[in-house]
């Protein structure tokens, strides 16, 4: 009787193959939240059988919800200061979900002259730099955005000059959530994590030189010089070399009536422009609390320089092709997305959606690096970091 029932819980305990049915039903339902019909899951199931599961999957990802709803819920979080999943579309999401459907090198998201809105003839309000009904007049609609997306250049759409252009940084939801007010450090804080999957307590690094820490920053918080040597010069030092090349931009409102700044717009000094209170093109937000500590660095202009390309986040993989310095958002853009830390946290923010898990071990972590090697290598197109991952998990 024991050896009978030692038997039986052998057999419970054995792992179930899906068979190809099954996959096609739950690769479908991963990519795209919705059941297929019955004529796409026997098209799946056709394919899983005959040993393209690639393909498979690539025939969930032709629908709608794929964009409406996976990539959505994807890019949305990114798109605010408090991670809202529910936030409306803006050019930001917008723009993210138009590269992945046309396949648009996924580096751009940082560097590109490039936006995405609502097709003309859909009776749409025009885009406009000081309001996003545009977008939110497309989502209303309920238009499936696979079809009703067009790619646009970035600068005729906003006025913006091409150089200062730097794909989702520099499109109006970017702006309105990480240009609104501070210093523009929020822009890059934000950016290092919705994109590199790091945080400043992650890149937290005291052995980088503090020349270029602004005045803003105090070297005795509270009194104590110890804290400022310790905790602030480890983010300070690496991200405010890196944040100035934010320096000519600004998210412009009315404070007063407007404070939520729903009706501002980005602002750019342009080549000739001088801002007032600076005397240079920086925008006077760059200069406040100045008097914190007057020996403090002055941004004089946009040069970025990348500190951490040496000591312990060397590790992040910064690319050997570029720099590590240049003038303005659109190449330092460029320095943070040909990272190796860009291109895996991409592939691990798609598996943790697509597979409903963080990776659990050795096998998970293995199939990560072999995709992020795909993805590098093959254009960096995030759609088939989803087919690639739906494949890994249809069996789960």
């Amino acid at each position: 009787m024991l050896a009978a029932t030692a038997c039986l819980s052998a057999a419970i305990s054995l792992p179930t193959l899906a068979g190809p049915e099954e996959q096609a039903a739950q690769m479908h339902s991963r990519l795209t939240g919705v059941k297929p019909s019955v004529s796409v899951l026997t098209e799946m199931a056709e394919h899983i059988a005959n040993g393209n599961a690639t393909s498979a999957a690539q025939l969930a990802m032709e629908n709608d919800s794929f964009y409406n709803v996976t990539l959505k819920n994807l890019v949305t979080p990114w798109t605010n200061r408090d991670g809202d999943n529910f936030a409306p579309l803006n050019d930001y999401t917008a723009t993210v979900i138009g590269m992945v459907r046309d396949d648009v090198d996924f580096r751009e998201i940082l560097s590109g002259d490039i936006i995405y809105t609502g097709a003309s003839g859909l009776g749409l309000p025009a885009y406009n730099n000081a309001d996003n009904d545009h977008y939110e007049a497309l989502e209303a609609a309920g238009y499936p955005l696979q079809t009703t997306l067009e790619r646009q250049v970035q600068s005729s759409v906003t006025g913006l000059p091409s150089d200062a252009t730097a794909g989702v940084m520099t499109t109006r939801g970017g702006a309105k959530a990480f240009f609104y007010a501070g210093t523009n450090r929020a822009m890059f804080r934000f950016t290092l994590m919705n994109h590199m999957c790091r945080d400043l307590e992650q890149v937290h690094d005291t052995s980088r030189p503090p020349d270029r820490i602004r005045q803003d920053v105090s070297r005795s918080p509270g009194g104590d010089s110890r804290v400022f040597q310790n905790n602030c010069i480890g983010c300070h030092s690496g991200m405010d070399p890196l944040a100035q090349a934010f320096a000519y931009y600004n998210y412009e409102y009315d404070v007063e009536n407007d404070p939520t700044g729903e009706d501002g717009r980005l602002a750019y000094n342009r080549s000739g422009e001088t801002d007032p209170t600076t005397g240079t093109r920086v925008q006077a937000k760059n200069h406040i609390n100045s008097a914190t500590f007057p020996y403090g660095f002055v941004i004089p202009d946009d040069k970025w320089d990348n500190y951490w390309r040496e000591g312990p986040n060397l590790h992040l993989g910064w690319s050997e092709a570029l720099p590590g310095t240049g003038n303005g958002a659109k190449s330092m853009g460029q320095e943070l997305a040909n990272s190796q830390a860009f291109a895996q946290c991409q592939v691990t923010k798609v598996f943790e959606q697509v597979c409903l898990r963080a990776p659990e071990d050795s096998t998970d972590r293995n199939r990560i690096s072999s995709i992020t090697d795909s993805f590098t290598s093959n254009g960096y197109k995030l759609k088939q970091v989803y087919a690639d991952t739906a494949v890994y998990c249809a069996g789960e």
